[in-house]
Order: structure tokens, then C-alpha cells, then sequence
């Protein structure tokens, strides 16, 4: 039996139809959940008639703004596939995902107009949230006017009942490999978090939570803006991250989330120590470990930081600590949630005992059935018993808490982003001056993390400045991805068979 959904917004609409659902920050427009269901319906029928159907996908570039919710809603009553887009990613970035999803229409705000100029295509109808300028390719069919397209559209008439194997969504994670794959999400995955991000925070109706962690990633969404949304409560809605801002609406929340740039950010503004925190129930945490120092100096003020893990993979929540273990276990990430197993494994996939370390291995129903079109790197993660290898090394101890310690993979988070080494290399080395680059992620006070790229020059060219670099690095990839450091060796530590020993590199001094 499957964690189906009834259609949200419909059922929100009949039992608390005044009810605010929305509030947009900086401009104070809110959105009843009567309102919702009304846009998201006249949404869907308004795709509809652009000849999107079940199943296609409808690829979405835009900042954080309530539109996008009435979309990824319109979205369940088709059947269609919302694919959000990194914003903070080059149009070079996004072409290949374009290719991958093959969406029938792409939706973008005022932002990002000339990203999604650069991707239209054949066939690829264009929507726009806001103004918008000429498009410049001939061959793409629209922009039409989001808000017209509402304006013009009759509520659709849906299915009220959303299956829970059915594809809501794809959430596109580069691999460490540098190729984008998109994780599918569906509406098992969204029900099951929604109940664990309930029970680990207590959210519950007329509860109040700020979104603005970016809607490309599972935490945008997942935390905790649409599980206050099934409890019947508001998402405050925030473009991007203002620390001002969030300290000023503190008074305000029950439930905060956030990543530890965030925290950090925080901590370190000026109307910190005055800021009234009381008010906030549940604070959480997730995307890399929260620093030691942040949850003391966030307890101090009276908020207890729960550290999580997760993964897109996992819906998103697979472990969150309890309030009472914040301090007690400093470090960790709680226990694994209601229907999630978890277990330490060895190389051999044997469980591991109380401290041993191991990688992390999960299984439940609100895992991802796989990555689409991509067959063989779905079956490379699950078991054949249905274990997500998390690539992850962790520990438990004897209170069945687990402790994440490290990953096997090589994959650092800079800013609560996942950046992968190879795809940066792989930018680098097309550099004419640069023979073979390596980049590792180091400690960064601000950022978490941040990369450090090891350069290798080819014989007779001149060294490349780093302001140079940086310039050639953020025309290819996104600015979170660009190394903060570059370094230039005169070769490489390597094993026997010409492997870079990068763990090597990070004794290396920087120049």
C-alpha cells in the first residue's frame, strides 16, 4: 500500500479555506489557501491548453516567490513533471539538463530572462512570470504572460487522488563525475517526509515557518515549507537569504531550517545578541555539520539546533537530532526517523557494531524509486534489497544515534551546496595555460567549505592570476563552484598507478 495524496490545495481549500498559506515577504501579499487552490487550479488548466499533458515535464527558473508553489500544485493536478533549475548556474550548465528532462515548456522570472533566453529552443514553450523581454530565438514558441495565462484559464477539473508511486518532480544533483542526474521525487517521498518533518519539529496548523532556501533543492521545498503547508499553516516567503531580515522575523516563526552558512551568517550580524529568538519552537539544521561553537552560541540564546542528515535521495529527512540532545550529544544527527531503517555498513554491505565506521545505508518509503534515464547509476546506488549506499561514513552509538564522519566520496559543501571536484577539473583543464588540475574542499570559516584547485601548468606558458582564473571559472560554472584558492604545484603526489593523492594536497601551502 503507497503513501498516496489527496490533492493538497483542494483539501486545504475545504477545511481552512481563510486561512493564510502565503506571505511574501518584502511586498506583504498573502495568499489564502481558497486563493491557492484557486491559481493552482486555473495553472493547470492554463498548461493544459498549451497541449502540456501527464507526464511531460515543465522545467521552472526563478528566485523564491509563491508562483512557484502554484505551479509545482498545477503540476499534481496534470500529472506533469516539475523540473526547478539552478539559478545560480550558467546557461552551459543548464542546456545538458534541458537535453536530459526534455521539458515542454520552461517558466521563468524577471531574473533569469536571459538565462532562459539562451536556452530556448524548438518547440520549448516559454513562460514569464513577469515582464519580459523580446526573446531573441524566433524558433521557440511564446513568452506568454504567466498571469494572463491564469486570467484566461477556468479551474481544471483533476483527479483528487495523487498516487504515491507517480513522479511529482526531478531535482537535478550532479554525480561525482560531473554528470547531472535527476533524482526523482514523488508523492510517496513528499507524504513520508512531510510526517517525519511533523513528528522531529512538531509542525502543526497555524504554525508559521520562512522559506528561503533555493526551490531547486529538496530542503526548499521539503524544509519545511510543504509540510507546514499539509499541516495548514503559513510559509512566509523571502527571495533570498537576509540575515536582517530572518533576525527581524524571528518574533514571528514557530520552525526554522536552515543550513550552517546560514547559521553562521546569523551569528555573526550585528543585531544577533539583541534579536529575540524566543518565539521559535523548532530550529534545524542540515546540508553539512553545524560547527560546535554555533550550536553553543545558539543555545546560549535559547535555541537548540537539531543537526540533520539527509539526502535528496531520501526525500529529504532521514535523521534529525532531538532538542534534548543538541548539547548532551553535541556532533550528532539524531536517530533515523519513523520510516526510515538505517545501519553501518562495511566494504563487504556487513552491519557494523556501537562506534564502528562505516558507510551509511538506508531503506524505506520515502526513498527515491531512482534517477531518470539513468538506469544504471540507479541500480550502482540500491541494493538488490532496496538499501540506498549513501556514500557516506558514519557511526552510531549506544543510543542508536548516528554521527556523520566523513564521505567516501569527494564531494564537499561549500554554502550548503554540494560542489564535485571533477567537474571543476574538468573546466580547468580546458584552460590553455593549465595541463592537469586536482581541487579539494578545505575549511572555510564563512562557507563551510571551499575549494582549493591544485594547478599543474603546461611546459612554457605563462601562470595564469587568480583573478583570471576566477573570471574563467564563473563564465563555466556557477560562483558557489568557483575555487577561492588556487595553487600552483610543480607535479602531483600520486600512487603507483598515477592517481593524484589529493588527501596529500591539503598540506599543500597555499600561494
Amino acid at each position: 500500500m503507497g503513501f498516496d495524496l489527496i490533492d493538497v490545495t483542494a483539501k486545504r481549500a475545504a477545511l481552512t479555506p481563510d486561512r493564510i498559506a502565503f506571505e511574501d515577504v518584502l511586498s506583504g501579499r498573502t495568499l489564502s489557501y481558497a486563493q491557492l487552490e484557486d491559481r493552482s487550479a486555473r495553472c493547470a488548466s492554463g498548461l493544459a491548453s498549451l497541449g502540456i499533458a501527464r507526464g511531460d515535464r515543465v522545467a521552472i527558473l526563478c528566485r523564491n516567490r509563491i508562483e512557484f508553489f502554484e505551479l509545482m500544485f498545477a503540476c499534481a493536478k496534470l500529472g506533469a513533471i516539475l523540473v526547478p533549475l539552478n539559478w545560480r548556474a550558467p546557461a552551459a550548465e543548464l542546456a545538458p539538463l534541458l537535453d536530459d528532462c526534455s521539458p515542454k515548456a520552461l517558466i521563468f522570472g524577471h531574473e533569469d530572462s536571459q538565462i532562459a533566453i539562451a536556452l530556448s529552443r524548438r518547440n520549448l514553450i516559454l513562460v514569464a512570470l513577469d515582464c519580459y523581454e523580446q526573446m531573441a530565438a524566433e524558433d521557440a514558441v511564446g513568452p506568454c504572460d504567466y498571469e494572463s495565462l491564469l486570467a484566461s484559464a477556468a479551474p481544471a477539473q483533476s483527479d483528487p487522488r495523487w498516487p504515491g508511486d507517480a513522479v511529482w518532480s526531478l531535482l537535478y544533483t550532479s554525480g561525482t563525475t560531473g554528470q547531472p542526474k535527476a533524482v526523482i521525487q514523488t508523492f510517496q517521498m513528499a507524504a513520508v517526509n512531510a510526517f517525519h518533518v511533523s513528528q522531529a519539529f512538531g509542525v502543526r496548523a497555524g504554525d508559521r515557518t520562512l522559506n528561503f532556501l533555493p526551490l531547486f533543492h529538496a530542503a526548499g521545498i521539503q524544509l519545511v515549507s510543504l509540510p507546514t503547508l499539509l499541516a495548514g499553516g503559513t510559509v512566509s516567503v523571502l527571495s533570498s537569504f537576509d540575515a536582517a531580515r530572518a533576525l527581524a522575523l524571528m518574533p514571528r516563526l514557530d520552525v526554522f531550517f536552515a543550513v550552517p552558512a546560514v547559521y553562521q551568517q546569523l551569528a555573526l550580524h550585528p543585531n544577533f545578541e539583541a534579536a529575540d529568538l524566543s518565539r521559535v519552537r523548532a530550529w534545524g539544521c542540515g546540508g553539512a555539520p553545524l560547527p560546535d561553537l554555533l550550536v553553543e552560541r545558539f543555545a546560549a540564546k535559547g535555541a537548540a539546533v537539531c543537526n540533520g542528515y539527509g539526502m535528496t535521495e531520501t526525500g529529504p529527512t532521514a535523521f534529525v537530532a532531538a532538542a534534548e540532545d543538541a548539547l548532551a550529544h553535541i556532533g550528532s544527527v539524531g536517530k533515523a526517523q519513523m520510516f526510515l531503517d538505517a545501519r553501518i555498513v562495511d566494504e563487504r554491505g556487513h552491519t557494523l557494531g556501537e562506534g564502528e565506521i562505516g558507510e551509511i545505508w538506508m531503506r524505506g518509503p520515502g526513498l527515491t524509486p531512482g534517477y531518470w534515464n539513468r538506469a544504471g547509476e540507479t541500480a550502482k546506488t540500491f541494493t538488490a534489497e532496496g538499501w540506498l549506499r549513501s556514500g557516506d561514513l558514519g557511526r552510531r552509538d549506544g543510543g542508536d544515534r548516528f554521527y556523520v564522519v566523513g564521505r567516501i566520496k569527494e564531494m564537499y559543501i561549500s554554502g550548503g551546496e554540494n560542489v564535485y571536484p571533477a567537474e571543476i577539473e574538468a573546466v580547468l583543464a580546458r584552460h590553455p595555460a593549465i595541463l592537469e588540475a586536482a581541487v579539494v574542499g578545505a575549511p572555510d570559516d564563512k562557507w563551510g567549505e571551499v575549494g582549493h584547485a591544485f594547478l599543474l601548468l603546461r611546459a612554457g606558458a605563462s601562470a595564469p592570476d587568480c583573478e583570471e582564473l576566477e573570471k574563467y571559472c564563473r563564465t563555466h560554472l556557477a560562483a558557489y563552484k568557483v575555487p577561492k584558492f588556487f595553487i600552483r604545484v610543480d607535479d602531483f603526489p600520486r600512487t603507483a598507478a598515477g592517481k593524484v593523492r589529493k588527501h596529500l594536497l591539503k598540506h599543500t601551502r597555499k600561494q
